[in-house]
């Protein structure tokens, strides 16, 4: 049970990236909280599988949408398959991405276009699809994921750096334009998590010594576990930030530089 009422019962959300890490912490949290939740993600095994645990765990209707959202019309078959579904859409978290950091000289153009295409195409296109939904319903909530190099990039963070900076202005262009609406816009700018992704780049397998290794660039001393993540996925799709939108939150520890 939740100690704090969140009224997200019979809300309905979309997660992109939703088969791993932190996407399927957000489903699961969502889910858990009485939201119907698609989840997409590109891997249909791994997301089939990934929803029918989330399923068994939480009792909760969640729907299996195997999609690349870096292309337009499975954005589109995610949101239609969505509403026919469910009847509409009140929460998007746009959290499909990949962490892509190299030196400028060695990013071509492919690399450049196939970044914008899966963090800043893939958010525009899905939140041009849901806005008109939600405008219907009466509001709703689009949560962003960025990161904290969007704020303060690092060198050899390309293209990375740039996408999540285009995300973060995005996310601010949308809050002003769409408050009147009650529908409300925040990012959030991750630091380290667990996830999948570094998992798979642990040295030798030892997942337990990479994180410790990655702790020490961490102020508060860990790295944070993907449910914190949902928690404050839950919390920013909650009539309880009702008052919250245009933020750009940095959930990093203190790791990062700027504010």
């Amino acid at each position: 049970m939740d100690t704090l009422e969140l009224g997200l019962k019979g809300k309905v959300a979309i997660v992109t990236g939703g088969s791993e890490g932190l996407g399927r912490a957000a489903v699961e949290r969502l889910a858990r909280s009485g939201a119907q939740v698609t989840a997409c993600a590109r891997r249909k095994d791994v997301l089939e599988r990934a929803v029918g645990d989330i399923r068994k765990a939480t009792g909760t209707e969640v729907l299996a949408v195997p999609a690349d959202v870096s292309r337009g019309a499975d954005c589109e078959a995610v949101v239609a398959a969505t509403i026919r579904q469910f009847g509409g859409i009140d929460i998007l978290l746009n959290n499909a991405g990949t962490s892509a950091g190299a030196a400028f000289e060695k990013v071509d153009d492919t690399a450049w276009q196939a970044d914008f295409d899966l963090k800043v195409m893939a958010a525009i296109r899905l939140c041009r699809l849901v806005i008109p939904s939600m405008k219907q319903r009466g509001g709703g909530r689009i949560i962003n994921v960025t990161n904290i190099g969007g704020k303060a990039p690092r060198a050899q963070g390309l293209p990375t750096s740039v996408s999540r900076a285009a995300g973060i202005n995005f996310t601010k262009s949308l809050a002003n334009e769409y408050a009147a609406d009650r529908i409300l816009v925040n990012t959030i700018c991750i630091g380290l998590v667990k996830s999948a992704q570094i998992a798979r780049r642990a040295k030798d397998g030892d997942l337990e010594a990479h994180y410790r290794e990655l702790a020490k660039r961490v102020p508060v001393g860990r790295v944070a576990e993907a449910s914190e993540f949902a928690d404050l996925v839950a919390f920013l799709a909650s009539d309880r930030a009702a008052y919250i939108t245009g933020t750009a939150i940095n959930f990093d520890g203190g790791m990062s530089s700027t504010v």
